[in-house]
Order: C-alpha cells, then sequence, then structure tokens
C-alpha cells in the first residue's frame, strides 16, 4: 500500500470504508495500526515539505530507515537538500528517523497516457486554434503546421481529444 499527501485523510467516505473493512476483519485488522501510522507519517512529513511531498510517498519506515519514492531525479535531488530539515521535524514529533532513502521510481507510461487523455481544451481554445489555422499564411514553411491545427480541431470537435 502506498501512501502520499493525497491518500491520507481518514475522514473521506472510501478511507472510512476501507478502515470498517479493515476492523471487521480479523488478519486485516492487525494492518490497521500500521496503515494508520504511516498516514500520519505521511501527514508529517508532508505538513513539513508540502510542496515537495505532494509527488512523494512513502514506501517504507522500518528500524529508523525512511524509504521515499520520487517521480524524478531532480525532485530527490531538491528534497536531498531538506532531508536534515525534514528529519529534524519529524524528530520534533517524536519519529525516530536515523536515515532517509530516496527511490525514483517513474509513473508508468499507462499512467502517464491516462492523465493526458483527461486534458481537455476549452470550446474557446479550439475556436482560437481554428482561426489560427485559417489565419496563418499559406506558405511552404507552414502548411505542415496548418495541417497538425487543422486535424487537432477536428479531432477535438468529434470528441476524439
Amino acid at each position: 500500500m502506498r501512501f502520499n499527501s493525497s491518500n491520507i485523510s481518514l475522514k473521506r467516505p472510501t478511507a472510512v470504508g476501507a478502515t470498517d473493512f479493515l476492523r471487521r476483519h480479523d488478519r486485516m485488522a492487525a494492518l490497521l495500526p500500521a496503515v494508520e501510522r504511516m498516514a500520519r507519517l505521511q501527514k508529517d512529513c508532508a505538513q513539513c515539505l508540502p510542496t515537495m511531498f505532494k509527488h512523494c510517498e512513502i514506501l517504507a519506515f522500518e528500524d529508523g530507515q525512511l524509504l521515499l519514492s520520487l517521480p524524478t531525479t531532480a525532485l530527490a535531488a531538491k528534497l536531498k537538500q531538506q532531508l536534515p530539515k525534514l528529519q529534524d521535524t519529524l524528530a520534533q514529533r517524536g519519529w525516530q528517523v536515523h536515515s532517509v532513502k530516496l527511490k525514483v521510481q517513474m509513473a508508468k507510461p499507462a499512467e502517464i497516457k491516462e492523465k493526458m487523455r483527461a486534458l481537455e481544451l476549452p470550446g474557446a481554445a479550439v475556436e482560437a486554434f481554428d482561426q489560427l489555422s485559417a489565419a496563418l499564411e499559406a506558405t511552404p514553411q507552414n502548411s505542415a503546421l496548418i495541417d497538425a491545427v487543422k486535424a487537432m480541431v477536428a479531432r477535438r470537435r468529434a470528441g476524439g481529444g
């Protein structure tokens, strides 16, 4: 189970349903304290470094070693500079973090494709691109651009994204 800033609230209906499920099943109920502990740790990390931790996930926290997942090496480099602040803040909140390891895990291509598929242009933007394709001078240099813009407008108006 992954813990990130967007799924740590136990007050949402889906999280409440999940905790109710865990409580009702003996074997699963044993996981609940660990899940709540990791959610508290993620919340404390997110409060310390909110901008960075909206993209980070805690993979593990065992024997004082915190393992974090990040989507890019650039974010890992920035977070590495903030590790002393993070460790100090966590220590003040009662977490005994002796070391922090960072693991870069790129998003899966399917996840990226779904996010791209979800992008939509408002009707005014599609109309502006249509006007642009008509306003561009019909030169050999512009022909590929005009064709591409017209094709994009046609796809957007047809509902194909």
